[in-house]
């Protein structure tokens, strides 16, 4: 009788032990992947060629990403634009500096110096209500998609520059292909950081 009740007494502990691990991981991924990363799907063309349609992304926290700076692919939401669904796009300025865009030439200039962007799809050639040249105002980001001629990006009024507040995190690693927009196929040979 007391192998009995001692083995029912290790098999309670063992249930209670495996559904306390089973809490603790489940409450450690919500926390790190609502304080640290998330994973974000990139929506549309607008950053093609260098995401598709349907990539999946690892993105850092806003705050634990460090400075962001032009170059960077960040992942941005605000309530108004796009129906508050996050979109992804490159920091093309930072506050202070002063962007001018050549649309007849298809060049966009950051402080009097032409870009050069071997990342984009194609030169800036649509001008999208703006007036440029504007200086980006204190503790905002100006953004463009690298698809340029395919992106709602900074160069919308309704837009225009974001304020760092409305980044969600920095995108560091692309961890599934979308569908490639030529082949229909995923390139898995995309996998890894950006």
């Amino acid at each position: 009788m007391d192998d009995i009740m001692e083995k029912e007494s290790r098999e309670d502990q063992s249930w209670y032990s495996w559904l306390r691990t089973l809490v603790c991981v489940v409450l450690a991924t919500v926390l790190v992947f609502t304080l640290v990363v998330r994973i974000v799907r990139v929506e549309r063309q607008s950053m093609r060629e260098t995401l598709q349609n349907g990539d999946i992304l690892l993105t850092v926290n806003r705050h634990l990403a460090g400075e962001l700076k032009a170059g960077d692919i960040v992942v941005i939401k605000k309530e108004y634009f796009e129906d508050g669904k996050p979109i992804v796009k490159r920091i093309i300025a930072t506050e202070g500096q002063t962007v001018d865009i050549d649309f007849d030439a298809g060049v966009v200039y950051v402080d009097g110096q032409a870009l050069e962007e071997d990342y984009i799809r194609e030169p800036t050639y649509l001008d999208e209500g703006l007036e440029f040249p504007i200086t980006v105002p204190e503790g905002c980001l100006f953004l463009l998609g690298d698809n340029r001629n395919n992106s709602m990006d900074s160069r919308y009024p309704d837009l225009g520059p974001v304020d760092v507040r409305c980044v969600i995190g920095k995108a560091v690693v692309l961890v599934f292909p979308g569908k490639t927009a030529e082949t229909g196929k995923r390139d898995f040979g995309r996998i890894g950081g950006l």
